[in-house]
Parts: C-alpha cells; structure tokens; sequence
C-alpha cells in the first residue's frame, strides 16, 4: 500500500477524510498481517488507527466492507497495461500480477478473504464483488483487442482473463506455491493462444449453461 503523504501544500479538502480513510486501511492491513482475518475485528481495527470505533462503522459497517475497500486499493497498484497488442498486454499484466503476489502480507490477504468466503456468505460476496470488479477492469484490454482486430468481435473478456488469472490462484490456493515469471509468461501465453484459436467465443448454447466449443 501507497503510504506516502501529500506534499505541503497538496492537501485538497477533505483531506481529513483522507488520512481517516488511509489510517483505518493501513491498521486492516496490519492487523491481517498480525492475526489473519479470524482475529480481525472493528474494535481492533479502531485502537490500531486511533480512528473511533462508531466513524469505522458509520463508514464501512463491517469488516468485509474494509476487507474490500483494501483489496481494491491494493489491486490498483497492478496497473493495466497497453502497449499495442494483447499479446503484449497479457504478458505485462501476467508480470505484474507476479510481482504483486511475491509480497506474502499480499498473499496472505487473499488466502484469508478465501478462507473466510468459503463459511460466511458476507465474505463470499466481498470476494465475487472484487473478481468482479477486476474481471471488467482487466477486460478492456480485449475490447481493445477486438477494436483493433486481433480478436473477433464476440471474444468474451471475462473468459480470457479467467484464463490469465486460473493459473495465479491455483498456485496460490491450492498447490501452495510461489508465483514467478515463468507462470506468468506461460498464463499469458496460454491465454492468448486459446483467445486467437476462438476459445473463448460467445457461442448458441452459452446462455443455457451447454458451453461452446
């Protein structure tokens, strides 16, 4: 997370709100690295940020929502490339993604937010509402893709960064492994040859859950 302060000067109205906001964001990410999402609770998220327990609630109302709120901050720091071709952007998104989850405070927090989403349904829609966020985000690369005319005009952005991004948390989740640039230049490559091979096309059927190719 991006803890630096504005320069003298560059505080914009509001800014109270935003060192509030930054406070309370940075004792989640410490408590989660210090007692995982189990221990994690508003009234220790309150003494950490030195932030009242009740402006905590007003504003995010649960843990989820904070857990949330940081998972997008964090995500942002992967920046969505454009560099001319899918190609090139699978291959850089890929890289960064590899880098962001070489960090294990990073890697931890997604393995907590799993962990919890698997028992309480509050925590499930945390985690489908921020694969769903990045999902459309990441997306615009292969509508860029289409508008340039790599990919046919039905290719699915959410299947082929579903396949850019399976590899990542099958590494992560289940065989319990470190990401490195080799996953990532062979996710990228795997997704990319299987969007130009039309893979991931719209297809009759799709609507009805039969599938396509």
């Amino acid at each position: 997370m991006n803890t630096a302060q504005p320069p003298p000067g560059g505080a914009r109205p509001g800014g109270r709100t935003a060192r509030t906001r930054q406070a309370v964001l940075e004792a989640v990410f410490e408590e989660l690295g210090e007692g995982g999402y189990a221990a994690l609770t508003m009234e220790r998220i309150a003494r950490r940020s030195g932030v009242h327990v009740a402006t905590i609630y007003r504003r995010w109302r649960s843990t989820e929502g904070l857990v949330c709120e940081l998972m997008t901050d964090l995500s942002a720091e992967v920046p969505l490339p454009d560099t001319g071709t899918l190609a090139g952007d699978l291959r850089a998104l890929a890289r960064a993604i590899a880098a962001f989850y070489s960090e294990p405070r990073y890697r931890g927090l997604l393995e907590a937010v799993v962990s919890a989403a698997a028992r309480e349904p509050a925590a499930a829609d945390v985690l489908r509402e921020f694969f769903d966020d990045r999902l459309r985000l990441a997306g615009r690369m292969v509508h860029r893709a289409v508008d340039r005319g790599e990919l046919p005009a039905d290719a699915d952005p959410d299947e082929v960064m579903a396949a850019l991004g399976a590899p990542f948390y099958y590494r992560l989740l289940i065989s319990r492994r470190p990401v490195d640039l080799r996953l990532a230049d062979c996710a990228a490559d795997a997704a990319y040859a299987a969007a130009l091979a039309g893979v991931f096309t719209h297809t009759e059927g799709d609507e009805n859950g039969e599938g396509g190719r």
